[in-house]
């Protein structure tokens, strides 16, 4: 049976948004593309209907998922003013971050899982870099915009290197530390972070 445009374009859309769920959640390697598609609510034949490979699934759904963040740092850095950095400290450095991969940070999710694909998941993830930098140089103290740009990388680095060190480890009580010495570095005091999504 074939499908309208639009119906076409709405299933696309939406295996693009359970794929940027399950493959943070996940990694890419993590699900197969019939699981994929079964949780999207879509028969495994479709796929190819839709998409030339899984790579160039993995590139949108990653770019998908690097837009939806960047947009809500913006909104979030807008509503928050002056407080902008300290509010994205406590909610990226948070326990509920943390144990939540599939709606959190692509950046901590599938870093890694980047550095293995090929060119077009790699590039799909630079692109998706540049305006989280953008948005915290505009955060992050500094006399030029050389110094705000390398503060803006340095806070990256440390936020979501602590942020996948604390996915990691098994113990909770050092988890909750990591997060801590990191928001505690960059210049949040010590103790518990608001809730919320980064």
């Amino acid at each position: 049976m074939r499908v309208s445009k639009e119906q076409a374009a709405e299933n696309r859309r939406r295996v693009v948004e359970v794929a940027s769920a399950l493959f943070r959640e996940r990694g890419f390697n993590g699900i197969g593309v019939a699981d994929l598609m079964k949780e999207a609510g879509l028969t495994h034949g479709g796929f190819y209907g839709q998409f030339a490979s899984k790579e160039d699934l993995a590139a949108e759904a990653c770019t998908h998922a690097m837009e939806v963040a960047a947009e809500r740092w913006r909104v979030s850095a807008e509503a928050k003013g002056d407080e902008a950095l300290t509010a994205l400290l406590d909610s990226y450095l948070s326990p509920r971050h943390r144990d939540r991969s599939a709606a959190g940070c692509p950046i901590a999710a599938l870093g890694i899982d980047v550095a293995r694909q090929g060119g077009v998941a790699r590039s799909a993830f630079t692109r998706g870099l540049r305006p989280f930098l953008d948005g915290l140089s505009r955060l992050v103290p500094g006399r030029s915009a050389e110094a705000k740009r390398k503060a803006a990388l340095t806070t990256l680095s440390e936020m979501v290197g602590a942020l996948i060190l604390a996915r990691a480890v098994d113990d909770p009580a050092l988890s909750e530390e990591i997060l801590e010495a990191a928001r505690t570095s960059l210049g949040r005091p010590p103790g518990k972070p608001e809730a919320g999504d980064a």
